[in-house]
């Protein structure tokens, strides 16, 4: 039912489509019986198992690393990343969290890690037999990420590493952390390791329970000692890596919202037709028809904002600070008002914990926050138009 007809839009090729068309179908028919299982959405952790194994063995997972190490394109794509990410958040959140963060968890290896490093680790992301973690954020570090202050000292052949993290999607599950942490002043000072889950001194020190369930943990480092040669790129380097990997997973954050917007779009235009309300239906309704038409606008206004982001990085091969940040500052936010606008047509229902669109509100909400929240996106934004 959701709406395709940006695949004809000149931002998309024949295998863009070709793709969207199959992990739509691939999502409907594998998905449900992982996602709508009694326990699904108590036990997480075993949730997302399963889903990194189920698209690891239906070949998504090759989108998130490159050709030579088991990916399905010579270079990442930020174009099937978003169609991908917009597909499985219309089907799942839990879905698009899984296949997010191997991406993620894994970017930072994929454009800065060195030969040896990517064999290491890449094809088993691919495949979905391990799975990948993006260690950034401390409790007075979010936002501002060069206030970091977890810590790296080299010792001979290896580093210590000192210090916690906060908030890190798949704690607790992953196999290995992407660790960004310091070894100088301010943001030239930061560096970036990988973290073997089972390495001595790294340990679990909260499962972190939020709104719309996935695993999420606070990860402690005592004198963790990890082999030098897990250093990605240089020492000073990692804030460019981490930077540069958000630059191309940002935009997929806004793909992800705009498939709950599809989806919130798709509930409403169903309820409306059915329910019945004034000797006519929810459809019948000026007001109703108007929060329609506007839930469409702000949909395809996201879709083309997400779609000229990713095709300008995938094309261009340039920087999409800007444009990465307005497609994921608006995809997110008006997300969160289609979303909105469907629960009010549902009345009740709509705030009744089950139904979809209560789901999707749930959903949506973290994406505002994560990879960069919307006030900061406002001020990357603009920053960008003060140095032109």
């Amino acid at each position: 039912m959701a709406d395709k007809t940006y695949l004809d839009w000149p931002f998309l090729e024949d295998h863009h489509r070709a793709l969207a068309g199959d992990i739509s179908t691939w999502a409907a028919a594998n998905l449900p019986a992982i996602i709508d299982a009694p326990d699904a959405h108590r036990d997480t952790d075993t949730t997302c198992r399963k889903l990194v194994k189920a698209l690891g063995a239906g070949g998504w997972l090759r989108y998130c690393v490159p050709a030579a190490y088991g990916g399905a394109l010579e270079n990442l794509d930020v174009r099937s990343l978003a169609i991908i990410r917009e597909t499985l958040a219309y089907h799942s959140g839990l879905a698009d969290f899984a296949f997010a963060m191997q991406g993620l968890g894994s970017g930072a290896i994929s454009t800065y890690g060195n030969d040896e490093q990517k064999a290491a680790y890449l094809p088993a992301v691919a495949s979905g037999d391990n799975i990948a973690a993006f260690a950034l954020t401390e409790v007075d570090a979010g936002s501002d990420v060069s206030a970091m202050t977890t810590s790296m000292e080299k010792r001979g052949d290896t580093y210590i590493l000192n210090g916690e993290k906060t908030y890190i999607s798949n704690g607790g599950i992953a196999d290995f952390y992407c660790v960004f942490a310091r070894t100088g002043a301010g943001s030239k000072g930061v560096s970036a390791l990988i973290v073997d889950a089972n390495t001595p001194g790294l340990k679990i020190s909260e499962r972190i329970q939020v709104m719309a369930p996935h695993p999420l943990a606070r990860i402690g480092f005592e004198d963790c000692k990890v082999p030098a040669k897990n250093l990605l790129s240089a020492e000073g380097a990692g804030f460019r890596a981490a930077l540069g990997t958000l630059d191309i997973f940002r935009t997929t954050v806004g793909a992800a919202s705009l498939g709950f917007a599809r989806r919130a779009l798709d509930e409403a235009v169903t309820r409306a037709k059915s329910r019945n309300m004034f000797g006519a239906t929810l459809a019948d309704l000026p007001l109703a028809q108007a929060a329609l038409a506007e839930m469409a606008l702000d949909i395809d206004a996201s879709a083309l904002l997400i779609y000229r982001s990713a095709w300008t990085k995938d094309i261009k091969k340039t920087r999409v600070t800007r444009e990465a940040a307005m497609a994921k500052l608006y995809a997110t936010d008006s997300a969160q008002t289609v979303i909105d606008k469907a629960v009010q047509m549902f009345g009740g229902l709509g705030v009744t914990v089950g139904s979809k669109v209560e789901e999707l509100y749930r959903d949506n909400r973290a994406l505002r926050i994560y990879e960069g929240a919307s006030d900061v996106q406002k001020i990357v934004i603009a920053r960008q138009i003060l140095q032109q």
